[in-house]
């Protein structure tokens, strides 16, 4: 297994450009996750790394080496796809052996291979089938184990789950994760899905656009978000944002909003202009003697807690509070907030500006 990594790579369809010099290493043995909306570029860059589409500029180095305009069968990287791309006319075994068979590997090694592979996944007991009779899961499981079986340096993973059902894919992330433990894999998956991203990955992309918006782990991605793109796509409910016209100066721990003071991270940077007040809202809690003051619109129970939707003079926000707390529909509540979460943006770039809170964030 080995670390790879990604120099100014750029990657252009004539006029348009899919990636736009996207630069970040991945570590050996990671699980490292492109994540971004569709058409951001994040699997246009995961074939770029695999040899399936050559970069207009740029550079790739897989263990030490450059790879960037290398064919595929010579960077020794295994692709699984979303819809499987299994040979139908052959059964699972077969399957799973013909890239063996394409390396010129003796009979008993492969059948001591696909028995190691199949025990891992779990498959043994359908070797023998037709790969049209299987179900979506067991599929994925034969797809996978083809990518395994050859031992590639890294495994490139283009949405595998996203042809599986709701409840099915959650199970199959958390048995994709355990073997990614159990092997040390270096791997690299492309998802849409947030909740997929911070439940699975070590490292985080986050795309928009073709470039790259912030990467780092998880917890720096949702805590510390590098972009108002960012805090908005990371989260469920995501970021609220409460627009105002502000000023802060370095040092500064306190920021004006609407006639109200606000306790915020120390400013390491000065702005003055049009800036949003980004909260999580699990951040806001509701207190009767908070001088910021809001309506409560509407209230949705989910059993340990309630998602509140509330108006305030800077917008409309969202609070996640405790099932049991009272929020009835036409009251007026003060708001208050975790200074040490808050980051404050500038809302013309969508940058988060600079503080004690996201100092040694990671950017693209």
């Amino acid at each position: 297994m080995a670390q790879i990594v990604i120099k100014n790579l750029k990657k252009q369809f004539g006029d348009f450009t899919a990636v736009r010099e996207s630069s970040f290493t991945i570590e050996d043995g990671e699980f490292f996750m492109l994540l971004g909306p569709s058409g951001c570029g994040k699997t246009t860059t995961l074939r770029m790394i695999a040899g399936l589409e050559l970069p207009t500029s740029g550079e790739i180095y897989l263990d030490g080496e450059e790879i960037a305009q290398r064919a595929p069968s010579q960077r020794d990287i295994a692709f699984v796809f979303q819809m499987f791309a299994l040979y139908p006319h052959m059964n699972v075994y077969n399957n799973l052996a013909y890239p063996l068979k394409s390396q010129g590997m003796p009979r008993a090694q492969i059948r001591a291979k696909i028995d190691e592979v199949a025990g891992i996944l779990g498959i043994t007991n359908i070797l023998k089938k037709p790969v049209g009779g299987l179900s979506g899961g067991d599929r994925q499981r034969v797809a996978l184990g083809r990518a395994i079986v050859r031992e590639p340096k890294a495994f490139m993973m283009d949405e595998p789950l996203g042809a599986l059902d709701a409840e099915f894919r959650e199970h199959m992330a958390e048995e994709l994760r355990a073997l990614h433990d159990r092997m040390g894999a270096t791997t690299v998956y492309v998802t849409h899905d947030q909740l997929e991203a911070m439940q699975m990955g070590d490292k985080i992309v986050v795309m928009n656009n073709a470039v790259v918006e912030q990467f780092g782990t998880p917890q720096e991605i949702y805590d510390k978000p590098a972009t108002m793109f960012v805090a908005d796509f990371i989260g469920s409910p995501s970021m609220n944002f409460l627009k105002f016209h502000g000023k802060i100066t370095p040092g500064e721990s306190e920021i004006a909003m609407h006639a109200n003071s606000f306790a915020v991270p120390q400013s390491r940077e000065p702005f003055e202009g049009d800036m949003a007040f980004g909260v999580r809202p699990e951040h806001i809690q509701l207190s009767d003697e908070a001088p910021f003051r809001a309506e409560v619109l509407a209230s949705e129970y989910l059993g340990t807690t309630q998602i509140v939707t509330l108006n305030t003079a800077a917008g409309e926000v969202k609070a996640r509070i405790g099932a049991q707390q009272v929020a009835k529909t036409g009251e007026t509540v003060g708001l208050a907030f975790n200074p040490g979460t808050v980051t404050l943006f500038d809302r013309q770039s969508g940058r988060a500006l600079k503080s004690e809170l996201n100092e040694g964030v990671l950017h693209g």
